[in-house]
């Protein structure tokens, strides 16, 4: 035997296609008018059919999840029985196929790499996908592999790391290498795939949009799905297995010399070169006769004519590159037809079309399929097609026989007596699932379907009607213009065809995570096999065993997210709730799940990783370190993990030029230090050194965060509410405190909410009285220019609340003089923006302000007008020149102390401070107290401290 030339001529001795190699040949002649292109073209598919059917390897051309194909691969195994079967899949994938025995088809083949290296891919994580379904040839050729004994199957196609490494044409944007998504997110919807790569055998499909528009519109057909089915599949689903062969080479060779010469062939001629020397080691370290082998590829592949693609060429100095140092996981995901529809851009419903045809066939017992022992979904039909152990005798080559593709290329379609049963069974079905799903229809309904489908099929010259046709003719008849529920007709229609089937993998095949998560939930009474969402409640206080159980379900929670939902419950620093009721689908997710135990063990070791991964991260910032703290000490109770991360959190806040992330650090970390006080263990070291590298590190971004636009109020509030807040715990640590003063007198804001953030700043360090903010607040109302501005300074008097709590009645006050200083024609018109720039830069500090409205305020409107402010009562002694205050005082705090000099004459006494009181009280009962004198002396040298206190006991006093 003889192989054919790289150029595709006619191979010597090629005698027995001559005439039809002639034959169409003049018929492209007549049609064109002149000898061309289309001649060669058609003498050219003639070629590759005599030479592939000239191989001694059997090659055996398939397309994806073709019926046709499966039918002719199960007669062409009982008859042939080979000792070899050489299949087009990944050769890393090959230990995955016994695996299949426990899981319910579809499935699909994953190979998983979470950190890529030495790839051209942008980043990871990497998933490559091979969908198996039963009505496949490639799970015919696996099952009679695995069920068969002396039988090898052998994986001849590029590892996955190799096709990351020769997928040019992926990287490049020129479309998929074998079937991959199709870009719509169509994959990411289905939910089982994900955006995983497509690897599958027999991708046979137009590689130019102006071929399969020609092809679709002289096909009548909306899709190439439906025109394969049509033109290909319906006609060869029982045709003999020459004819079959015969035909699939020639569409594959007709496809494959109208590809463009582009980065996608020539990926697949070096997948083509790989694939047959894979096949001629093999052939040559095992010694078996390529006569009892069968090769299943598609049947693109199978016209290849490239020189080293034949079991007796050689390796034509092809080399196969090594590995990279990816380091490939490898399991089964659950699939599903409408997954595999939108990753191979195949049309909606054609799968379960595929499944119907092959249901049909196998029932019509023209077919004994294989299938793998003890796998779900297969029952007494996969037992009665058990492979016997003996073997046959092996089919030897025949001679290639031109009339099987002559007489099918002439021969007329002819109608299947069974598909008017089949038919009028579908629209008798069909009514009754529509009226269950709110339709109106009748008898007359399916009638009319019948009719219709057959007027249709007529319409677009075909035989018999297609599920299409009858697809088209009851969303006509039934569905009209309305939708009565959630289903519409075409969706009825695939239900009715087999609807879409989702596979599951059994608790053998799973990863030792995914098992571990199904032994821990089970006194939950979690099943992961089942798809529906499963109500879980958990009362820990009648069931304390249980919470191993429920901590679990967080920490898949915060892995997973969507499948684990709480509907009722908590687990956070300090709350830990004691019922829960959660929300748990994993077995419909287990795709998660599955890759999940790709990264680890256990859920607590990938959990850590994750933490750990986040943490060192090159984006990280404070917060996001401060929150995976949170998480492992809440989640994972490991103070070694916890002290970790802080010691990260250190150093990344160190490094941040910016106040961005202020708010953030600011709600975690005050929630950390509350837990840990709370506990009554102390500030971990971490903490500390966080308190100290926080302190420094806002003190110094303090006057950038002051005068540049790009920092926000609410940001820079943020770091004045650490620097507060966290001020004697820094101060006790060791920091100074004349940094943090130094920082605000070196701040010069211009925006007006700034301005009034820095005002109570300095209020809160005693360099501004509170007399002084009035001032200056009664100046701002009485400057015409400066009104309209002013509820950008009561923003940030709004926003000051956080780090100056106590400021809470003077804003009060500021509202309200406001509301009674200005007259309407100025209160009205910036009313509206009053209300605005509230809510959106203060709105968390609007339920403290409304509080203490709540409380200055008299509770009945009748009370308003006997009603004099708390404020207008502070000023009036002052106003009248009360001779009461000391002198070394002045205002509240004087007034403060002179009502209480007794405790002021103890604190002095044991500050050891000395001096008199002043006023005409100083002598009353005897000579002036040395210590009275001591506490009026430390009046007049701390009088912003004095200030303070007094402020702060005087509000209490008004509120009580």
């Amino acid at each position: 035997m003889s192989t054919a030339p790289a150029n595709g001529g006619a191979p010597a001795g090629a005698a027995p296609f001559s005439p039809l190699r002639e034959r169409l040949r003049e018929a492209a002649e007549e049609f064109a008018g002149a000898p061309g292109a289309a001649a060669g073209i058609l003498a050219g598919m003639v070629d590759d059919v005599d030479r592939a059917l000239r191989e001694p390897v059997e090659v055996f051309p398939v397309a994806h999840h073709s019926p046709a194909a499966a039918l002719a691969m199960a007669r062409r195994l009982r008859e042939k029985r080979p000792k070899a079967v050489f299949v087009e899949l990944c050769e890393d994938l090959v230990p995955l196929l016994d695996e299949l025995r426990n899981c319910k088809l579809p499935v699909a083949l994953q190979a998983f790499a979470s950190e890529p290296e030495g790839l051209p891919s942008a980043g990871g994580p990497l998933s490559v996908v091979a969908p198996v379904t039963e009505a496949s040839a490639e799970y015919q050729a696996i099952a009679y592999a695995l069920e068969t004994p002396g039988v090898e199957l052998v994986a001849v196609d590029r590892s996955v790391d190799l096709v990351f490494q020769w997928d040019a044409a992926r990287e490049a944007g020129q479309g998929p290498d074998a079937g991959q998504d199709s870009g719509d997110g169509a994959a990411e919807a289905a939910g089982l795939h994900g955006g995983a790569v497509g690897v599958e055998i027999g991708d046979l499909r137009p590689r130019f949009a102006d071929l399969e528009e020609h092809l679709l519109h002289r096909g009548r057909v909306r899709h190439w799905s439906e025109w394969w089915d049509q033109y290909v599949e319906q006609p060869l689903a029982r045709a003999d297995h020459d004819t079959y062969r015969q035909v699939m080479v020639a569409v594959g060779g007709l496809f494959r010399r109208l590809s463009p010469r582009d980065a996608r062939l020539a990926v697949d001629e070096d997948r083509e070169r790989h694939m047959w020397r894979r096949i001629r080691e093999h052939l040559s370290a095992t010694g078996t006769d390529p006569a009892d082998t069968v090769f299943v590829c598609g049947a693109f592949h199978a016209a290849s004519p490239v020189e080293e693609a034949s079991s007796t060429a050689g390796d034509g100095g092809f080399t196969i590159p090594p590995p990279t140092g990816t380091g490939w996981l490898y399991g089964l995901i659950p699939s599903s037809n409408s997954a595999i529809e939108a990753q191979f851009s195949l049309a909606q419903g054609a799968v379960s079309v595929a499944s119907a045809t092959w249901a049909k066939h196998v029932s019509a017992r023209s077919v004994r399929p294989f299938r793998l022992k003890g796998q779900k979904g297969a029952g007494a039909a996969g037992k009665r097609s058990a492979v016997p152990a003996a073997a046959g005798a092996a089919a030897g080559p025949t001679a290639p026989d031109p009339g099987r593709l002559s007489g099918f290329l002439s021969a007329p379609p002819e109608l299947d007596p069974l598909d008017e049963a089949e038919l009028r069974t579908w629209c008798v079905d069909l009514v009754r699932l529509a009226r269950r799903n709110g339709y109106a229809s009748s008898t007359a309904d399916a009638i009319a379907v019948y009719e219709t489908a057959v007027l249709l099929a007529g319409m677009r010259d075909r035989a018999r009607p297609t599920p299409y046709d009858f697809q088209d003719a009851a969303v006509t008849c039934i569905e009209k213009d309305t939708v009565p529920g959630r289903r519409d007709v075409r969706r009825l229609c695939e239900i009715l065809l087999g609807g879409d089937r989702v596979g599951s993998v059994g608790y053998h095949s799973m990863p030792p995570l995914a098992k571990d998560v199904a032994d821990r939930l089970e006194p939950l009474g979690v099943d992961l096999g089942k798809r529906t969402v499963q109500r879980i409640l958990v009362d820990l206080r009648a069931e304390p065993e249980l919470e191993p159980a429920s901590l679990l379900l967080w920490r898949l929670r915060r892995l997973l997210g969507a499948p684990v939902r709480p509907i009722a419950g908590a687990c956070a620093l300090g709350d830990r709730s004691v019922q829960e009721s959660w929300d748990v689908s994993l077995g419909r997710d287990q795709r998660t799940l599955i890759e999940l135990g790709y990264e680890g063990v256990t859920v607590e070791q990938v959990l850590e990783q994750r933490l750990r991964r986040a943490a060192w991260d090159p984006g990280a910032t404070a917060a996001s370190v401060l929150e995976a703290a949170e998480d492992a000490l809440v989640l994972l109770d490991s103070p070694a993990l916890v002290a970790d991360l802080g010691r990260r959190a250190v150093e990344v806040l160190a490094s941040e030029r910016t106040a961005d992330g202020a708010p953030e650090v600011l709600r975690r970390f005050r929630a950390l230090v509350a837990h840990f006080r709370g506990t009554g263990a102390g500030l971990p070291a971490w903490c500390k050194e966080f308190v100290k590298a926080g302190y420094a590190h806002y003190c110094t971004l303090l006057p950038r965060a002051f005068a540049e636009e790009e920092a926000g109020v609410g940001q820079v509030a943020a770091m004045l509410s650490f620097l507060f807040s966290l001020e004697s715990t820094a101060l006790a640590l060791g920091c100074d405190r004349d940094q943090l003063e130094l920082a605000v007198a070196q701040s010069h804001p211009e925006d007006a909410a700034k301005v009034a953030l820095l005002w109570a700043g300095r209020h809160r360090l005693g360099a501004l009285a509170r007399e002084e903010l009035r001032a200056r607040c009664a100046e701002l109302l009485a400057n015409p220019l400066v009104v309209p501005s002013y509820p950008r300074y009561l923003s940030g008097f709004a926003q000051a609340l956080g780090p100056v709590p106590e400021l809470a009645p003077f804003v009060v006050e500021a509202v309200s003089e406001a509301f009674a200083r200005l007259p309407d024609r100025v209160l009205l018109p910036w009313l509206p923006v009053l209300v605005e720039t509230l809510r959106k830069d203060a709105g968390t500090m609007m339920p403290a302000l409304v509080r203490e409205a709540g409380r200055t305020f008299p509770g009945k409107p009748g009370a308003l007008d006997a009603w004099t402010p708390p404020w207008a009562r502070e000023q009036a002694p002052a106003a009248d020149g009360d001779a009461a205050a000391p002198s070394g005082g002045g205002g509240p705090a004087a007034e403060l102390l002179d009502r209480h000099r007794a405790s002021c004459d103890a604190v002095a006494a044991v500050l050891g401070a000395d001096g008199a009181w002043s006023g005409p009280d100083a002598g009353a009962g005897g000579a002036a107290s040395p210590a009275a004198g001591g506490a009026a002396s430390l009046v007049e040298r701390h009088p912003a401290a004095a200030a303070a206190v007094a402020a702060l006991l005087e509000g209490r006093r008004v509120r009580t």
